[in-house]
């Protein structure tokens, strides 16, 4: 045979015995004795559900007086500024609108505006091009298809030039009392840093949190998010260190966890300042935000 073949190897000897292995009191160790966690179970889609209604009591306590920023005085008035604050706040619209509803107070006036006029004054919206062909649109649609009133139905609300979904639900919910999930950037980060969904398409997270509230609760819950998501859980940096339901984030710790330096991330009356209205409900707290041009 080959001198290479390998040896066997020899018999431990008979009083040897094996050692046996440490005993640990959680998990198993590592190489070199670090205990190792046990990965935490997934949630069940049941104990999600109970965690995101209870998220939403919570945030009903600290935010009673959750209400639509836009100003508006009549369905027409919501829809009109509803369509004006895609890309842009809320705030800029409701400095706007002023203007824009004491030139063309009703679907017929508007329906007859010229565009260059119209454009001169939603200018500090944004996109006032697309925005004033929008709202002229719906406007002449209003006159001719719906007697100059705003349908109440969301299959009516959709086809009007420049409303969605999103918009539709607005109009529903606070002028008409139907209920409606608004899923704008603010509803949709927050209910993923949740988990209650990894949807990233706003008509799938609408359904998706459709099937976790009952309809009743629908259109404040999304107030209440909305208000969060613009109030303390910022896109940018979150102020965890000051959120009040952090104990049921998930995703404690994105941002800021200190409390002192988190409390100086918080906004709006949280923080101090004007919210978003220039005419809020009598039991908002904060101060009326300015008039255009006033600061």
């Amino acid at each position: 045979m080959s001198s290479s073949t390998p040896a066997e190897p020899a018999e431990p000897a008979k009083s040897a015995k094996p050692a046996k292995p440490a005993k640990t009191t959680k998990g198993a160790q590592g190489a070199k004795g670090a205990k190792v966690a046990k990965a935490p179970k997934p949630e069940s889609h049941l104990a999600m559900v109970r965690r995101a209604r209870r998220i939403n009591r919570e945030l009903a306590e600290v935010y009673p007086y959750a209400h639509p920023e836009l100003d508006f005085r009549n369905p027409f008035e919501l829809l009109v500024a509803t369509v004006l604050s895609a890309q842009t706040t809320d705030l800029r619209v409701n400095q706007t609108t002023p203007a824009l509803f004491a030139a063309y107070p009703t679907p017929e006036d508007m329906a007859a505006a010229v565009p260059e006029e119209m454009e001169e004054i939603i200018r500090p919206t944004g996109f006032f091009r697309a925005k004033t062909k929008s709202l002229i649109g719906l406007s002449v649609a209003l006159r001719d298809e719906f007697g100059g009133e705003v349908p109440g139905r969301l299959e009516d609300l959709v086809k009007l030039p420049g409303v969605g979904r999103k918009t539709a639900n607005v109009v529903l919910g606070n002028a008409f009392g139907v209920p409606g999930i608004t899923v704008d950037t603010h509803f949709g980060r927050l209910v993923r840093r949740w988990k209650w969904t990894d949807e990233e398409d706003p008509v799938k997270v609408e359904a998706v949190v459709a099937g976790i509230f009952p309809k009743s609760e629908w259109t404040m819950l999304s107030h209440r998010v909305v208000f969060h998501g613009r109030r303390i859980c910022h896109a940018r940096k979150p102020a965890c260190g000051a959120c009040p339901i952090a104990p049921l984030c998930p995703s404690y710790g994105e941002g800021e966890t200190d409390p002192e330096k988190a409390r100086k991330l918080l906004k709006y009356e949280m923080g101090g300042y004007p919210g978003q209205r220039l005419s809020p409900p009598a039991d908002y707290p904060g101060k009326p935000a300015p008039a255009l041009g006033a600061g």
